[in-house]
């Protein structure tokens, strides 16, 4: 069988290697990197669709000058300002379009990569990152933060330059025409600075809460559909509404405290700008009627008109801060995955083309990070030979899943060497050592598709005679066949319209079609009914023949055919030996064997 080598695939660390949330701004710039022209051409048709906005006060002013004083104005100077601000409205279709599909071509870009980024990295962390996470959690930074970095682009490349270019647009204009008014426009912006200053702050923080609950929200409801059959076995309904309720309540009183400090934002820069709005109208209507400063009817209007342009841009800016700041969150938040340290390091270790399956545990120990008192596994030696069976027994606790977990490479073990084919695991390149494995669980892990799709699972190249094979050897063939359309029958999301024994055989016949050297049966047959487990117990042997195979089972009777079975307690080795060996001993396994009986 040929193995291929996953050497050639990205690795995390080089993924967005500039992805920085301390600095929220260069790394959005970053994710657009190979995309800045596309930002460029659309930033630069906005202006153009958005200049009617700029154009329009001016030329009514001019209309208004020619109508009122057409002693000192030609007709035609009518007529000429009007074409200038008809060409400047129809010319809007085609640059509107242009700048939105530029602009849509480099956004859904960036949503692309940044989510292709995220489940890179997700698939290289730690499976004790993953286990410290909620999936709620993991999956609202997928969809909603990388849905609210999207929107952040349309603030920072579209509405922030359109504001601050009509603002200084108004301004230029004004202090040609009536430069005594620039009083006005400028007193305009200390009180911006103090409206900003004074709720950006209380903004971030509620944004912040509000993130964080949205993310606790997300991952209680999962957890909440998945616990429905539970919840209704038990007759727990009104408890469980009450519980959900309570989440949802404390989500709405925090979107309720962010809305209202959005709400107060606006409210008071509307309120300032709109009073000095009011005044400027004032001056100069009262200029123009007493005809000081040369003030026409016209520049009362364009005045007017660019105030309400400058205005409307300042509380413009202001109504995005907010969405400004939910962006930059979102970045944080995405930041928590890309830049986390926690990630499995293959890139320049041996890969492994040919496996043998020899194992050699040499004083191996391992004591999880968050514990400092009690090792989980301690001076644990063993020589397996290839093709052996090990059948790993104890009572809970003992540390059989963490001896799994160090076996396929999940851990790393705390002091001590676990020898693969006679190199020390930590020199190896352990993407390539998984390709030449498999694990049957008790909680089959199967995916909305078809059985064929389930069976193939990262081997679609595999050709029908072979996948036909590791059907009847998995005791999957009747089954199949009467289900309604074979194997392209649709499962359900965790194959919920197979029994616990049908998802049993196809995990296996996933197995099988991998053709591993190593093997892991975790508690594979100690849920099922007897004539299940009668069925999954002879695709189990038939998948262990000449297979190094490591055992986990509850059942004792289930490991009978184990060439030894090491037993634990505590994390240590208490016992190893056959099945009559052990049995022979009174040791621990008996006693074990003695309460199952």
């Amino acid at each position: 069988m040929n193995h291929s080598t996953s050497s050639s695939q990205p690795l995390p660390n080089q993924l967005f290697s500039n992805y920085r949330s301390d600095r929220p701004f260069k790394t959005l710039l970053n994710l657009y990197q190979k995309d800045r022209g596309y930002i460029g051409l659309s930033m630069l048709f906005y202006i153009i669709k958005h200049s009617p906005e700029w154009i329009r006060p001016l030329i009514i002013a001019n209309i208004i000058d020619i109508i009122t004083n057409p002693n000192n104005h030609s007709l035609s100077q009518l007529w000429i300002n009007g074409a200038i601000l008809a060409f400047s409205i129809l010319q809007n279709t085609p640059t509107h379009y242009l700048h939105i599909r530029l602009l849509s071509t480099a956004t859904h870009t960036m949503e692309y990569n940044l989510r292709s980024a995220i489940t890179r990295q997700l698939q290289y962390l730690s499976i004790g990152f993953h286990k410290q996470r909620n999936s709620g959690a993991i999956q609202n930074k997928l969809l909603r933060d990388v849905e609210a970095v999207a929107l952040l682009t349309n603030h920072i490349f579209q509405f922030l330059p359109s504001a601050i270019l009509t603002i200084l647009i108004a301004i230029t204009v004004t202090a040609i025409r009536a430069p005594g008014f620039l009083i006005f426009f400028l007193g305009t912006i200390p009180v911006a600075v103090i409206l900003v200053r004074n709720f950006r702050g209380p903004i971030r923080s509620r944004n912040s809460v509000f993130r964080q609950q949205m993310e606790t929200t997300s991952a209680y409801l999962i957890e909440m559909l998945k616990l429905i059959p539970i919840t209704r076995a038990h007759g727990v309904e009104e408890a469980e509404i009450y519980r959900t309720e309570k989440r949802l309540k404390t989500l709405k009183e925090a979107s309720i405290r962010l809305d209202s400090i959005n709400a107060l934002a606006n409210s008071a820069s509307w309120v300032s700008l709109r009073s000095f709005n009011l005044v400027c109208l004032l001056s100069s209507a009262w200029l123009a009627y007493t005809g000081k400063w040369g003030i026409t009817v016209g520049d009362v209007v364009l005045l007017t008109g660019y105030f309400d342009s400058i205005t409307g841009s300042v509380v413009q800016i202001l109504g995005v801060l907010p969405q400004i700041g939910k962006g930059f969150e979102a970045l944080s938040s995405i930041g928590e995955v890309l830049e986390s340290p926690d990630v499995e390091h293959n890139h320049g270790k041996t890969p492994i083309k040919r496996l043998k399956g020899e194992f050699s545990f040499e004083s191996v120990s391992f004591v999880y990070p968050e514990s400092t008192q009690q090792t989980a596994i301690t001076d644990f030696s063993l020589h397996v030979k290839p093709g052996e069976t090990i059948a790993i027994v104890g009572p809970s606790g003992a540390g059989k899943s963490t001896l799994l977990n160090l076996i396929i490479g999940f851990l790393r073990p705390t002091s001590g060497k676990i020898k693969l084919d006679g190199q020390d695991m930590n020199s190896l390149d352990l993407r390539t050592y998984r390709q030449f494995l498999s694990v049957v669980s008790q909680e089959t892990i199967l995916f909305e598709g078809t059985v064929r799709e389930n069976i193939l699972y990262g081997k679609d190249s595999v050709g029908e005679r072979r996948l036909k094979q590791a059907i009847r050897e998995s005791n999957a063939d009747e089954f199949i066949q009467n289900l309604p359309y074979g194997l392209e029958t649709q499962i359900g999301e965790n194959g919920v319209k197979l029994s616990g024994g049908q998802r049993q055989r196809i995990a296996i016949a996933r197995a099988l079609i991998r053709d591993p050297r190593v093997l892991i049966l975790d508690e594979a047959t100690s849920s099922l009914d007897t004539v299940s487990e009668s069925l999954i117990q002879e695709a189990l042997d038939r998948l262990m023949e000449n297979r190094t195979t490591f055992i986990v089972a509850h059942r004792l009777s289930t490991i009978r055919k184990a060439d030894r079975i090491v037993v634990l307690e505590n994390g240590k080795i208490v016992e190893v030996g056959n099945h009559e060996q052990l049995l022979e001993n009174q040791g621990l396994f008996a006693i074990l064997h003695a309460l199952q009986s």
